[in-house]
């Protein structure tokens, strides 16, 4: 046996000691890192190579502005607000990412299914507090008014039990919802930094979220057809929404708006055709096209001078006000209402920002830190709060995009928040004409990435069966259920797929790979040598309480022997024996003399005399998994069978010492335990 090392025990009361006095002590140097380490722009800014990386920022920050702009007015419609609320969340969302990340591309701001999830809470509360979901509904006078009609009285009685402002219309309360809801999942995000949390995001496997995403944009899809074809259906809530509203919309269909239809598609037919080409001729255009911007702009002005709200009664943005609206503190008692609902939203922000973080980095060579990042990703949410914005993401699309153009730094993010800015103070009125089929048409052209995910169910079934089960479990329960209930869905699937695989994992014999010291699985590979005397089992999983009983069940059957069985067996067949022998005559009731009988009653007959447990895929015993290789060390033993174990690793030795397998002192452990198959069965060989 090797020597092992002894480690020196380490007091953990003293370790943690030092280490709170370590974090509790403050030195100027110490304050000092604190605060580059908050604010990494500190670190780099000062070392920004002006000449080199000012073009591509600049560029890269004028296309994702420009892109940004109409995005931020399409996804509006996705979290049940208003547009200007979505430019003050693409403003704020890019300043603060500035200051606080460490990402240097990623694009931090609105994103599509943080919106979903933001307006189905937003949705929920509004039908709570008894106001009408429809977008048509006549809107309220300002914060401080009432409507005249029954239903403003309604509203205002339960927005008094809400525990708010009674004079607080549907959109007051609407943005009263969101802002409290990203406050509370910006709190939960810092928390979980301060507790170094960020190992939550392990559980979301790739598969859980492709198949989020994919069930998401199902969802987001399905809420845009009644904008596409003009039609006016309730706004579903709860589970099921949709499959409800697809049935709203096939009962409705026969009210589609001829003007509406017509405008969807060529809008769709324009930007898929854009972005096709784009993508076909990517490598020989220095920027991407800014398609939407064109289609907007386009869209607006024949709505416009079209009159189409007019004549045609099509449904159109709106007013959208210029400048800000002065800071409010988010409503409390409406953090209390939507607690829950921010758990989920803050998790899902998190991962999707950390994981493109963490991809880019690598591509780009340099690194992240994911505290930090969920330290910026949880102020781009608690501080805009404060300014009538809601929850924010990094987007993949849009940070593809700014790798394209040539972004160095977060720089580009600052020139993309003056474009939002530019927009906010003079041009936002402008939108006023913009038909919201044109806005439904830019978030489901945006989904094409994710749909696409289709096409990829054979290959990833290819790969891997499990993972395609655990994508399409998420998918469905995410675009059939909820998006919430979707997401626990798959992490729960996605664990306890884990769980089966290691309860029934593969089980194995071995035979010897000829004239060498290696063995294999005997019914994988040609032309291995079985040997004589010597049963090699493998067991390719942990062995603890959930699967005791498959590793005991697959080594009785793999060797054909249950020494239980056996054991009664013999026991029978001595008693039977005994019994005979004090007869008299020698003779059985059935005239069956002793050796007729014996024979009859001989003990099978075993054509192995050791076992040799291959425990080279056994990571960890728990106390069930020593005990059941102390029970087969025993009951092999009672067979004249010895049980050798080889190719354990420390864990699982340490475990079987404690456990007492190798006796109080562990005198025989040189005779059990071998650190190489072939070492075993020579020893096996060996003994009489």
């Amino acid at each position: 046996l090797m020597e092992r090392k002894t480690h020196v025990k380490i007091n953990r009361k003293e370790v943690m000691l030092a280490k709170l006095r370590k974090t509790c002590s403050c030195t100027p140097q110490k304050l000092k890192n604190f605060v580059m380490d908050f604010f990494p722009v500190l670190r780099w800014l000062p070392k920004y190579q002006c000449k080199e990386y000012i073009w591509g920022d600049i560029m890269s920050g004028l296309v994702i502005g420009i892109i940004l702009v109409p995005q931020a007015i399409a996804y509006s419609l996705l979290a049940g607000l208003k547009p200007i609320y979505s430019l003050y969340t693409s403003f704020f969302a890019n300043i603060i990412y500035f200051l606080m990340g460490t990402s240097r591309h990623v694009s931090v701001g609105i994103f599509s299914l943080i919106s979903l999830m933001v307006g189905q809470v937003v949705d929920r509360e509004l039908l709570l507090a008894g106001f009408d979901l429809n977008d048509d509904a006549p809107p309220a006078l300002g914060d401080g008014s009432l409507q005249n009609d029954s239903l403003s009285n309604t509203t205002a009685f339960n927005l008094t039990i809400a525990g708010i402002n009674a004079e607080c219309g549907k959109e007051c309360y609407a943005i009263g919802i969101a802002t409290a809801l990203t406050f509370v999942a910006g709190v939960y995000q810092v928390l979980m930094g301060i507790f170094r949390l960020g190992f939550v995001s392990m559980y979301l496997s790739e598969s859980v979220l492709d198949g989020f995403a994919t069930g998401a944009s199902l969802t987001i899809l399905t809420a845009q057809v009644k904008y596409l074809i003009g039609i006016k259906i309730p706004r579903s809530q709860g589970h099921g929404m949709l499959v409800i509203t697809w049935i709203n919309i096939f009962r409705n269909i026969s009210q589609a708006n001829f003007c509406d239809v017509i405008t969807s598609a060529i809008c769709i037919v324009v930007l898929v055709t854009a972005k096709e080409l784009g993508d076909r001729y990517k490598h020989k255009l220095k920027f991407p096209l800014p398609t939407e911007l064109v289609v907007i702009v386009v869209a607006t002005l024949v709505s416009h001078y079209g009159k189409l709200n007019e004549v045609y009664a099509s449904s159109v943005s709106g007013a959208i006000p210029t400048g800000f609206i002065p800071p409010k503190v988010p409503q409390f008692n409406l953090m209390l209402r939507v607690a829950v609902d921010a758990l989920p939203l803050a998790i899902v922000s998190f991962v999707f920002t950390v994981s493109l973080s963490e991809m880019f980095a690598k591509k780009y060579a340099y690194t992240i830190q994911a505290n930090q990042e969920m330290f910026a990703v949880g102020f781009c949410n608690i501080i805009p709060s404060f300014f009538h914005s809601f929850a924010t993401s990094a987007a993949l699309a849009k940070t593809l995009v700014k790798t394209s153009t040539g972004c160095q730094t977060q720089v580009s993010g600052v020139i993309s928040a003056m474009v939002v800015l530019l927009v906010l103070l003079f041009l936002a009125p402008l939108f006023y004409s913009l038909q919201k089929c044109v806005l439904a048409c830019i978030i489901i052209v945006s989904l094409r990435g994710a749909l696409r995910k289709f096409k990829d169910v054979p290959a990833r079934y290819h790969v891997n069966k499990v993972d395609t089960l655990v994508w399409v479990v998420t998918m469905s329960a995410s675009a059939l259920v909820s998006t919430e209930i979707g997401l626990l869905v798959g992490i729960v699937f996605s664990m306890l797929c884990i769980v089966v695989r290691t309860q029934r994992p593969r089980t194995a014999l071995l035979g010897q790979i000829q004239d060498t010291g290696f063995y294999e699985d005997d019914l994988e590979y040609e032309n291995l040598s079985t040997v004589p005397k010597v049963k090699i089992f493998r067991f390719e999983a942990p062995l603890y309480y959930a699967n005791r009983n498959y590793f005991l069940k697959s080594l009785y059957r793999l060797t054909n022997l249950d020494p239980n069985v056996e054991a009664a067996r013999r026991k029978k067949y001595e008693k039977k024996e005994k019994q005979h022998l004090k007869k008299e005559n020698h003779r059985t009731a059935n005239g069956l003399s002793i050796r007729e009988t014996t024979l009859q009653l001989v003990p099978k007959k075993i054509d192995f005399q050791a076992l040799v447990v291959d425990c080279s895929s056994i990571s960890f015993l728990d106390t069930t998994g020593v005990n059941t290789l102390k029970e087969i060390l025993k009951d092999y033993k009672n067979l004249n069978i010895s049980v050798l174990l080889a190719c354990c690793n420390p864990s699982v030795i340490d475990s079987l010492k404690r456990g007492g397998y190798f006796g109080k002192d562990c005198g025989s452990m040189q005779e059990m335990l071998f650190y190489s198959i072939h070492n075993a069965v020579l020893f096996a060989r060996d003994q009489k």
